[in-house]
């Protein structure tokens, strides 16, 4: 077997020494921990999102965020939407995954407490080039093993979000099962009754 060139890239990848620690992770400075996932303790680099990227999951929030607010007006329990936030779905092996958007029961952080599984209703992922995979299979498997209710896989097109393709957790199976598609093509205000009643403005969702 030829011998590889000194300046080729491949010699400047190192694996991984050991597995990192849930103690290890939550000691990382924010910096490095938003531009990292954690799976089975090793260490995910993820890419920067687009502008795009990050208006999409922005105005998804936004949406969801008022929403979470009607139904608390309505006597639902609190509830808080978040972007690109730490959610440990499990410690050992580390598990830790920093979705583009999540809906979840209030936290009480004067008791340190840290997101997990049992707190979220919906937990969003928008799809960028080369997470194809990662979204719809990988933290679609990870997402129903946590017990997560409800998950989006969301897609844009040059003018915003253009799909949303709905999964809600069949807990017998603890798997997802397709519940719908809804894509901005087909016109309309698709009306929601879970996780909270909402109704998609697909023009609050563009760029």
């Amino acid at each position: 077997m030829p011998a590889l060139p000194e300046d080729s890239w491949l010699l400047s990848i190192r694996q991984q020494v050991a597995p990192v620690t849930a103690e290890e992770y939550d000691a990382l400075p924010e910096d490095i921990a938003r531009v990292i996932e954690v799976v089975d303790g090793y260490v995910v680099y993820c890419e920067p999102p687009t502008p795009e990227h990050q208006i999409a999951g922005r105005r998804l929030a936004n949406l969801i965020e008022g929403h979470a607010r009607a139904a608390m007006s309505r006597g639902h329990d609190c509830l808080t939407v978040n972007t690109d936030i730490d959610l440990r779905l499990r410690d050992v092996p580390l598990l830790n995954r920093r979705p583009d958007v999540v809906l979840y029961r209030c936290l009480d952080r004067d008791l340190g407490e840290r997101l997990r599984p049992e707190y979220v209703s919906l937990v969003v992922e928008i799809v960028s080039p080369g997470s194809e995979t990662q979204d719809s299979a990988d933290k679609l498997g990870e997402y129903a093993k946590a017990g997560i209710p409800h998950y989006w896989i969301v897609r844009l097109d040059a003018t915003g979000v253009s799909m949303i393709e709905r999964h809600q957790l069949d807990r017998a199976a603890m798997l997802y099962k397709h519940v719908g598609t809804l894509m901005k093509d087909e016109g309309g205000t698709p009306e929601l009754g879970n996780p909270i009643p909402l109704t998609i403005e697909w023009q609050e969702l563009e760029f």
